[in-house]
């Protein structure tokens, strides 16, 4: 079974930086590009960075670039997503999220709130 716990989350100050993480089970999580998604509250889900299978390629949206990076641990099967100088824009539930034969998986999130 599939499974994806991210953790991390939290209340922080504009300008602050948190480190999410998401650990992942149930796969070979070493062949599998990653991504983190959020949710703002009534809004819809944004994309906001993936990381390829080894780790050499990644990519961010418009909105975090420069201020976001992404990272994983093979060997932990964990993905990271290091997140500075935060703005209120940035508050939501992350959720990390990976597709396997088609099918999107994602976990139960975390909530990231920015606000002073």
């Amino acid at each position: 079974e599939v499974q994806l716990v991210e953790s991390g989350g939290g209340l922080v100050q504009p300008g602050g930086s948190l480190r999410l993480s998401c650990a992942a089970s149930g796969f070979t999580f070493g062949i599998y590009d990653m991504s983190w998604v959020r949710q703002a509250p009534g809004k819809g889900p944004e994309w906001v960075s993936t990381i390829n299978s080894g780790g050499g390629t990644t990519h961010y949206a418009d909105s975090v670039q420069g201020r976001f990076t992404i990272s994983r641990e093979n060997a932990k099967n964990t993905v990271y997503l290091q997140m500075n100088n935060l703005k209120p824009e940035d508050t939501a539930v992350y959720y990390c999220k990976v597709r396997i034969s088609l099918r999107q998986y994602r976990g139960q999130g975390t909530q990231v709130t920015v606000s002073s």
